[in-house]
């Protein structure tokens, strides 16, 4: 729709680049970021794993997403790593440099940023969630799936991200829509993904879900149509 997306994927299972229907000949030979051991030493001056090292606290990071991002169907690629000690303060350099990564996506870069992060938020700091427009928890009707939102939702805040929302997937009933309902206000609720078997069938044949089941791609477009206007509200409010 004419924006520039970079997609980054902060997963330690990284299997973003098959969701979205990157070929798996562009991925395959792709290391992330955070266990590539030249550029982490190249920019912070120690190997990965070293801790109590001195080492640079501020990576340049600007030139990366162009030199190691890959491009299909004109979203952009980058497949970053995890953070190592997630909550245990881990001070490494590959830490540093993720974070610095993020920091510069979210605040200097102009292309639409959407980081896909395990259950948790430990590749954000202070500094970097004020670039953070929403923060999206995907949940499932079951109650330990709502309890971590509502961890994540406190971790969120925490931080100073105000804008926590959730989408509710694998719906299989009226009755999970209901469930969520009662446990997440409305306002916070992006909207629902139902349930299909067609999008486990796309994994068996290691296809994209966006190329399988249309009932599934319009409630996503009804979800992304409604976190655009939650954004441009709050940022003409």
């Amino acid at each position: 729709e004419g924006r520039e997306v970079l997609a980054v994927d902060a997963d330690p299972d990284a299997t973003l680049a098959s969701a979205l229907g990157f070929p798996r000949q562009m991925t395959e030979s792709l290391t992330p970021l955070a266990e590539t051991k030249e550029l982490v030493e190249e920019r912070t001056g120690v190997k990965p794993g070293s801790i109590g090292s001195l080492f640079v606290l501020n990576p340049r990071v600007d030139d990366i997403p162009d030199k190691y991002c890959v491009e299909h169907r004109g979203v952009k690629l980058l497949i970053a790593g995890t953070i190592k000690g997630g909550g245990t303060g881990c001070f490494c350099p590959e830490n540093v440099l993720l974070k610095s990564l993020l920091r510069h996506l979210l605040l200097e870069r102009d292309e639409v940023v959407i980081v896909d992060m395990e259950a948790g938020i430990e590749h954000l700091g202070r500094g970097t969630a004020s670039g953070v427009d929403a923060l999206i928890v995907v949940v499932e009707p079951g109650h330990r799936s709502l309890q971590t939102a509502a961890s994540i939702r406190k971790l969120a805040g925490d931080l100073g991200i105000n804008r926590v929302l959730v989408v509710g997937n694998k719906i299989r009933s009226p009755s999970d829509r209901k469930f969520i309902l009662s446990q997440v206000p409305q306002r916070e609720i992006l909207g629902f993904i139902s349930y299909s078997p067609l999008i486990l069938q796309s994994d068996l044949e290691d296809r994209s879900p966006a190329d399988v089941d249309p009932n599934v791609i319009k409630e996503v477009a009804e979800i992304r149509d409604r976190l655009e206007n939650m954004i441009r509200g709050h940022q003409t409010s």
